[in-house]
């Protein structure tokens, strides 16, 4: 493990990724043009997502319940349960307020581009990461404002109005796939040529949300609002909670019988947790709630699992291509 992390220049990268946030944070200005590079380079990613997977894959992709269906379900079932059975644990080592933040990340929908980025990384089943990780956001725009009202609220007093975020997730990354389906025929076969061009716009978006995600934490104050004992602590209990889900993740597909790509799949898309929607949703619903505690627990829990998810991502493509 310490030679394949050594050695794996990805995996170094998002290190770094995260200590250049923490020292040269973007803000201001800076932040809002590379918010828009970054915005740019998930478009073009999915763009030659569209352009790269034939008909018949998107088509299979689409018609896969099965797999759509088990993806739903950590996100928005497994995830909240084991949130909730973890509060006599989670309220005494965090607070409560930490703990209404963690979860509230429990209630998230699934992260989009870097689920799908990892899937084709791991070499996994792309088509239908495209179509559970855009459901699952689509579909949370209402499910995780329902959740919050019902077990942080107790009453919800504000309105949540998806129109935006759905007009915004459609534009993103449902058009350029589409338009990508529609230029395949003059495209692919440039894709073909250049067999690394996605898989680098695949680990630069991952970089850029990571350096993104992370200086926004560190402008916002991060270090100064929680002590370095308590955050030790949400560390710990983000990781245990992420290997917990992550082994559910892992080994239940397999008992249900999907096969080595769709396991993929599965696996990067119910196990992530979205700081994106995450953040804005945060700022709505928790309108007079100490907001930088509510979303401290998303912004430790998309670190870790971002991170992870880039070593075991790597580790499956190596697998895949007969490099171990």
């Amino acid at each position: 493990m310490l030679k394949m992390l050594a050695l794996d220049r990805f995996t170094i990268l998002l290190f770094v990724m995260v200590i250049l946030a923490t020292f040269v944070p973007v803000s201001g200005h800076a932040a809002d043009i590379f918010g828009v590079i970054t915005t740019a380079a998930i478009a073009i990613l999915f763009f030659l997502h569209g352009a790269k997977l034939s008909r018949e894959a998107v088509v299979e992709g689409l018609m896969h319940w099965k797999l759509h269906a088990l993806v739903f379900a950590f996100t928005f079932a497994i995830f909240p349960i084991l949130g909730l059975a973890a509060r006599p644990v989670l309220v005494p080592m965090l607070g409560q307020e930490l703990y209404w933040g963690f979860l509230f990340m429990c209630f998230l929908p699934s992260t989009v581009q870097s689920s799908i980025a990892f899937t084709s990384v791991a070499q996994g089943n792309v088509a239908s990461a495209i179509c559970s990780a855009s459901f699952s956001n689509l579909v949370g725009m209402f499910i995780t404002p329902v959740l919050v009202s019902l077990f942080i609220l107790g009453e919800s007093k504000h309105d949540f109005d998806p129109t935006a975020s759905i007009i915004q997730i459609t534009l993103l990354l449902l058009v350029p796939f589409v338009l990508g389906q529609i230029l395949r025929p003059y495209i692919f076969p440039y894709l073909k040529a250049m067999p690394k061009l996605v898989k680098a716009f695949d680990q630069g978006s991952i970089l850029m949300v990571v350096y993104g995600a992370f200086s926004s934490a560190v402008v916002a104050g991060l270090w100064q609002q929680v002590s370095g004992t308590t955050l030790a602590l949400l560390i710990l209990a983000c990781s245990v909670f992420l290997t917990i889900i992550m082994l559910l993740a892992l080994y239940i597909p397999r008992w249900l019988g999907f096969n080595r790509a769709d396991q993929k799949a599965v696996f990067f898309c119910g196990s992530k947790k979205t700081l994106a929607s995450g953040v804005p949703m945060a700022q709505i619903l928790f309108i007079g709630q100490p907001l930088g505690m509510i979303v401290l627990p998303i912004m430790i829990f998309h670190q870790i699992q971002l991170m992870v998810c880039g070593v075991i991502a790597n580790y499956w493509a190596k697998q895949s291509s007969g490099e171990l």
